[in-house]
Order: structure tokens, then C-alpha cells, then sequence
């Protein structure tokens, strides 16, 4: 349900919140209650209540229409205004009446997009300047992880040679079952947990089985911490792959952990009270791999409660989703939150299958148990082939399998409905001696390496294919797994992985996202004691660090670079942190070509990578930048059309939208890239332009002269072509046209095309990617 609330203006709140409603004697006493959020206006709290809560716990009594009642959640008021309630679908139309209320916007359930990054990203501690050096690896900057919670035994969160806990902190270190205030340090100083959205909805939660408190009791927290900003821990390694030093992006970094994320889930209320909490605390960087559908940012929880943090000057990174590789698939969509895809390292874990008939099909894996005998063949059979119920069977799912048809064999299994590692135990109850599990075609060629609990690889599809169709024409079909340990110098690299959402923005197509990509496919990071590496229940083996993937590995490597970018240059604002990450990523591998699509083989695109991946060193000193502030994402959502409420829900603030067009359109907010949308309406030529303003951060005296690769077919003109700059910190206008002429499309469908302008002094190249998507409506 959505439910947005325009209620016009009044001097009678004190009357509406004060008289008492009529209540519906049809309400029923059994109506289900669900989690809404509520926008109030803060300053329309009469005087007599002395808090904002007692003004809310008192208009919910008034409004309750049930024997259950209305109950308060949460409350909020430093990146939001109002409260959380669990209330009837009545109890909340009411609630949208009064006009105190701005909106009333449902829960959303979220869901996580679920080392040798430090070297590929080229920050080494051997280098006598660079980012490292000059942020002082991140030291005194805090980085909010608002994630599963943390483990703060593991050594990447240790606070050896650190200096006292910054003089601005005023978080805490909260006590919950297995966690006491203690185990915070210089390191770890802040952790807070947030359970009342999930248990609003959940009911109690299970305590043998999750931690009231910040422990992480799933992993992906810790490992998300610790790539933000774990220190350097040697030696490191998963199963004995990927042996070296671990260490995260920004080392000397604090942390501060706000765990959201429960057994069922990351409940919309939750994660808003730790972005209020997070702002408050006073962490300069928010560090968010969690993700859902897309909706209006006035609905979106995660677009409000960064658009509160941005607004304090705290930046934000968000995962760009695991839904690839189609299209439209990109979420955390906000221009205001840095979106973050995922790509590939330099470094493998090649497992690979050897058939009967000789032929070899790479795969690959992260197991480190008893192998597979050497030079031995093993009876191959494909799980859906028979012996079992066709579908279920074909997945490995669980109780599908007939173990009198795999015992002692070899199981292919297709991937898809459960985890990767949960086939292999499947596959290991049922009397299997080893699992191949094949990707589907959706999944393409992109490859996953898993910590299995039998000896097992993942193929792609083509060699799935070719597995089966073995299979089927043999009378007497063997394999075997050859695990090859750890491969590095791999080309090519960087690859868009397969998993990593795609654009365009399906809610603002004229901001294109993702806006990066950084390492997200088989990264080493820290991993909690009582949790398996493979993640199933059953798996007791322990690890310190653990192998996954995701752009969930993604984001927080952003989130280390951003507190290194702001420690190494204090004054600027989380909008000209992201323009210089973006305007200085590069979109070529270690071959020096375009980057490829994992899930194809073919080159990628601007909506894979956005603009490109991240390249820390040299987002350093990118010359120049595309700032923004609040008011410039305010004009932006005038030009969206929004109405000033549904403004006022996600800025805290009346919006005046007088002036609003006079930048024009949705395209001209001061992004660092540019994305023009062409409606094929009979024109047979359209234009548009776009209006940038950089800020010079590089040498005081310097000439910008401009380059520029049109789309093709397409004509683009950039005034000036040269932008003079005096002093750092100037601030110069140019002016971009693009001019199409239309193409033959069938309706509804569409075409991109992508380019690029440049502007460059000799020593910066300041890169913009330039997107022309022409549709033809239906």
C-alpha cells in the first residue's frame, strides 16, 4: 500500500490533536497492523507537551481504533521529522488527516546486496605520498556502518597506535546480550543496535539464534566494516586462499556500527532511526550495503534519511543492488547517495571441471577440505536428469535429491531459489562426493567463488551446457574437480560483474547511476567466530576472514575512499567527494581496453559502471569539481515535479520552487555526469542543453580546454571551450547542447548511445560521461 499525505495547512493543529476521533464501529479487532513512518511538521508541537514523544504517544492514544492500539516505534529529529507507529490501515488514514502530518510513507522490508583491494585500487603504505599519506590513512574521520552489527574481537578492529577517540564523537557504545561497552576502543567507538521496526513486525526475536545487541550474528557486517576500514592484519587468508595482509581503505579510520538487519530482514524504521542516530553521533561517512524496490524518493526511507545526512555534510554510499546483469535493475537511486556497482580483481580462484572426453571447463571455488583423489574419474550425473521431481531437483533443492542416484557421484546442480553453498549440502546429505553448479542464462558467464562444504566449483552457462549435453550422449559420464588455489595478475581486469545492478535510474532517468564501481566479487574481509564460512548452519568450521561477493563488498570500499578524500581535504562537501571519485575513474582494464560485462564477455556500458571504476590516487587531486548543496537538490526535485510536500517529507524544509526552473530541468542539477532522455514524439530534430558549474580545487593559475567525443551520430557543442581559472576555489559556468536527429525504433522500445566530455589542463583530465537515450513512446 502507499500512502501519501498532502495535508493542506491549518492553524487548528492543537484542536486535531487534541479533539477525539469517531471511531468506525465497524473496525475490526483482528485488522492487521502494519509499521508506517511519519513526517510531521516538527515546529507544530504545542507547547504543552514538553517533547516531540509525548506529542506522539498522546496523538496515537487519540486515534487508536482497535483493542491492539496504536504503538510508537521510533522517534526521529535530527535527518527526519516525526515518528514510526505500527497502526491500522484506519488508525493511518486517519492519521494522514491531520494536518500536522506531511506524510504518511508504509515500511518497506530491505534486504543486504550480499584482501587484495587495497594493492589493485593502488593504495599502498610503502608510498612516500599519495591518499594514504596525506589523510593520514583516515585517522579522526568516522565511518557509520549501518549493516548487521559487528564482531569487535577481530583483529581489523583492534586501536593499536591510535590517537584518543576524536573530540567531536558523542555516540556510544551500547551494552546487549554478549556485548559490553568495553569492547569498544579507539578503533570501535561507536555501536548501537535497532530492533523495534523488526520486532513491530516479527514479534520477539529469537535470542538463540540472534543477538540483541550490536554482535553480528550473520557476518556481512564485520566483513563490511572491516573493508571500510580494517586495520592491517597479517597474515590473512579463507580455507587458505587469498593468503596475505588484510587491511581495509581507510585503516586508521573509527568505526561506529549500527545494526539494522535481523533474521527477516532490515525493517525501513530501523534504518532510519540509525541514519538519525548516525548524524547525531557525528560520523562523517555512512556506509549503507543494503538495498529494496524503488519507489519516489518521498517513499523511500534510505533516499530521506541520506538526504538528512548529506545535508549535515555526511557522505553517503549505498550499494547499487545485486540485480544484474539486466537493465533498470540499479536501486538506492538518490542523487544525493553515491551508488556503488561491483567489479572484479586481478585475482581468481580457478576450480576447474575435467570430463571424461577430455574437456576442460573453468569454474571456480573456495574449498579447503579433503579433495577430490588425483588423476581419479568420478560417475557424473545432472540432478534434474531423473531420480527425482524434474524442477526441484534440477536446483539441489532441499529433500529433492535421490540418494540411491548420487551416491558417490559427482552432482551437477542448477543455480538459482537456494544459496550457492546450500546445493553443495544438499548434495552432500543426499551420499554426493562432489557438486559443478551451473549458472542459468540470466546469470551469463559471471562466476561466484563459494566456500563449499564437499568439494565443488561454479561453471557458467555455456559450460553448464556443455556439462549436460556430455551427460545426456554419454553411457558413462565422469568428471573431476581440479582446485587450483589462488591465481594472480588475472586479465582481464577490472569486469563489471555479472550480479551488479544495471541503469538506467528507473526513477530519475536524467541521473544516470550507478555512479562507480569498485572491487565486489571475491573480496577477503574480517568474518565473525560462530558463523561457517559458506554461511549454512551446519557449517562449524571457523574463519577470521571470510571470501564473499556483492556490491554490499562494494559500497564500503567507497565508503573507506570517502573518508580519505575528507581527511585529506576537510573542506569539501559530500558532493564534490563523489565528483572527484567519478571524474577520475576509468573505464579501460589491464589490457587497456574497454572494461567487460562478466555476464557476456562483451564490453560493458555507461550503465554498468556509470562513470567508471574508482581510481583513488588520482581522485586525490582531480583539478576540478561538480559541487552541490542542499538548495541545488531542492531545485532538482521542483523540476521532478514533486509537489512542495512531498519536498518538505525528504529536506525537513518549505520548499520554494519559484526559482526552481530557472535551472531549467531534472538534467541541469551540477551532476558529474550528463544524461539527456529524447522522447521521439514525430520530431524528426530535438536538442537539449545542460548547464555544469566546476569549482577549481587544482593549481591556481590553470586553463581548462575542452574535448569532446560525441555519441555517435550526434552533435554536441560545449561552451566555453576553455575555461580560465585565476585562483582555487573559482567558480566557472559552461554550457553543454546535444542536437539528435530521430531514429526508426519500434514503440516503447529505446536506444543508447554514450560519449563523453573532457576538460583537461595538461595534467588533470576532469571526465564526464555523456548519455543520449532516444525512446519512442508507445
Amino acid at each position: 500500500m502507499v500512502m501519501a499525505v498532502f495535508a493542506p495547512l491549518t492553524t487548528l493543529l492543537f484542536f486535531f490533536f487534541f479533539s477525539t476521533v469517531s471511531l468506525s464501529a465497524a473496525a475490526s479487532v483482528s485488522e492487521d497492523h502494519k509499521t508506517f513512518i511519519v513526517r510531521v511538521k516538527h515546529e507544530a508541537k504545542p507547547s504543552i507537551f514538553p517533547t516531540h514523544k509525548h506529542w506522539y504517544e498522546s496523538s496515537l492514544q487519540s486515534l487508536s481504533s482497535s483493542v491492539h492500539g496504536a504503538r510508537l516505534i521510533h522517534t526521529y529529529d535530527t535527518v527526519f521529522h516525526g515518528f514510526s507507529a505500527k497502526l491500522s490501515l484506519e488508525d493511518a488514514k486517519k492519521l494522514e488527516s491531520l494536518d500536522a502530518v506531511v506524510a504518511v510513507i508504509p515500511e518497506q522490508v530491505r534486504h543486504l546486496h550480499t584482501t587484495r583491494s587495497p594493492q589493485f585500487l593502488g593504495l599502498r603504505t610503502s608510498d612516500k605520498a599519495g591518499l594514504l599519506k596525506e589523510s593520514d590513512f583516515g585517522s579522526d574521520l568516522v565511518i557509520g556502518v549501518i549493516d548487521t552489527g559487528i564482531w569487535p574481537e577481530r583483529q581489523s578492529f583492534n586501536d593499536r597506535d591510535l590517537g584518543p577517540i576524536p573530540s567531536k564523537w558523542k555516540g556510544a557504545c551500547v551494552v546487549g546480550k554478549d556485548f559490553s561497552p568495553s569492547l569498544c576502543n579507539r578503533k570501535l567507538i561507536g555501536a548501537k543496535f535497532f530492533c523495534d521496526g523488526y520486532e513491530a513486525t516479527n514479534g520477539k526475536m529469537n535470542e538463540t539464534t540472534e543477538y540483541r545487541s550490536a554482535r553480528d550474528s550473520d557476518g556481512h557486517g564485520t566483513h563490511t566494516a572491516s573493508i571500510a576500514a580494517g586495520r592491517y592484519v597479517f597474515p590473512a587468508s579463507t580455507l587458505g586462499y587469498a593468503k596475505g595482509v588484510a587491511a581495509g581503505m581507510a585503516p586508521k579510520a573509527r568505526l561506529a556500527a549500527y545494526k539494522v538487519c535481523w533474521n527477516a530482514g532490515c525493517y525501513d524504521s530501523d534504518i532510519l532511526a540509525a541514519f538519525d542516530s548516525a548524524v547525531s553521533d557525528g560520523v562523517d561517512v555512512i556506509s549503507l550495503s543494503v538495498g529494496g524496490v524503488v519507489v519516489p524518493y518521498y517513499l523511500d526511507s534510505i533516499a530521506i534519511g541520506a538526504f538528512g545526512a548529506a545535508d549535515a555534510g555526511v557522505f553517503v554510499s549505498a550499494s547499487a543492488g545485486n540485480g544484474g546483469p539486466g537493465g533498470l535493475t540499479v536501486t538506492n537511486i538518490a542523487p544525493w547517495v553515491t551508488s556503488v556497482g561491483a567489479g572484479t580483481m586481478d585475482r581468481d580462484f580457478p576450480a576447474n571441471v575435467k570430463l571424461g572426453n577430455g574437456k576442460n571447463i573453468n569454474g571456480v571455488s573456495i574449498y579447503g577440505g579433503p579433495v577430490l583423489t588425483p588423476g581419479r574419474l568420478y560417475p557424473l550425473v545432472y540432478a534434474g536428469s531423473e531420480g527425482g521431481d524434474g524442477y526441484s531437483s534440477s536446483l539441489c533443492l532441499e529433500g529433492s535429491l535421490d540418494p540411491n542416484f548420487v551416491k558417490d557421484k559427482i552432482v551437477l546442480c542448477d543455480r538459482g531459489i537456494n544459496s550457492r553453498a546450500a546445493k553443495g549440502e544438499v548434495v552432500r546429505n543426499a551420499g554426493g562426493i562432489g557438486m559443478i553448479m551451473a549458472n542459468g542464462v540470466f546469470d551469463g558467464e559471471g562466476l561466484v567463488a563459494d566456500c563449499h562444504v564437499l568439494p565443488a566449483t561454479a561453471v557458467g552457462a555455456i559450460g553448464g551446457d556443455e556439462i549436460r549435453k556430455y551427460i545426456s550422449s554419454s553411457s558413462n559420464p565422469t568428471a573431476t574437480i581440479d582446485f587450483r588455489g589462488t591465481r594472480l595478475g588475472v586479465t582481464p581486469a577490472p569486469v563489471v560483474a555479472s550480479f551488479s545492478a544495471r541503469g538506467p535510474n528507473p526513477e530519475t532517468p536524467e541521473i544516470l547511476k550507478p555512479d562507480i564501481i569498485a572491487p565486489g566479487l571475491n573480496i577477503l574481509a574480517a568474518w565473525p567466530d560462530r558463523i561457517g564460512p559458506s554461511g549454512i548452519p551446519s557449517d562449524k568450521r571457523t574463519t577470521e576472514f571470510n571470501i564473499l561477493s556483492g556490491t554490499s563488498m562494494a559500497c564500503p570500499h567507497v565508503s573507506g575512499l570517502a573518508a580519505l578524500l575528507k581527511a585529506a581535504h576537510p573542506d569539501w562537501s559530500p558532493a564534490a567527494i563523489r565528483s572527484a571519485l567519478m571524474t577520475t575513474a576509468y573505464t579501460v582494464d589491464n589490457r587497456g581496453e574497454t572494461m567487460l560485462d562478466e555476464s557476456t564477455g562483451n564490453s560493458s556500458t555507461v550503465f554498468d559502471y556509470g562513470a567508471g571504476h574508482v581510481h583513488p590516487q588520482k581522485a586525490m587531486d582531480p583539478g576540478l569539481i561538480y559541487d552541490l548543496n542542499s538548495h541545488d537538490y531542492i531545485n532538482f526535485l521542483c523540476n521532478s515535479n514533486y509537489t512542495e510536500n512531498n519536498i518538505q517529507v525528504i529536506t525537513r524544509k518549505v520548499a520554494d520552487c519559484s526559482g526552481a526552473k530557472k535551472a531549467g530541468h531534472v538534467g541541469n542539477l551540477n551532476y558529474p555526469s550528463l544524461s539527456a532522455v529524447f522522447q521521439q514524439y514525430g520530431k524528426h530534430k530535438m536538442s537539449t542543453h545542460f548547464i555544469r558549474t566546476v569549482t577549481n580545487v587544482g593549481l591556481a593559475d590553470s586553463v581548462y580546454r575542452v574535448i569532446v567525443r560525441p555519441p555517435s551520430g550526434m552533435g554536441v557543442t560545449v561552451k566555453p571551450d576553455q575555461l580560465v581559472f585565476k585562483r582555487v576555489g573559482q567558480k566557472l559556468n559552461f554550457l553543454v547542447r546535444v542536437e539528435v536527429r530521430a531514429v526508426k525504433l519500434s514503440p516503447g522500445s529505446s536506444r543508447t548511445k554514450s560519449g563523453s566530455i573532457i576538460w583537461s589542463d595538461g595534467v588533470h583530465n576532469v571526465t564526464s560521461p555523456l548519455v543520449v537515450t532516444m525512446q519512442q513512446p508507445l
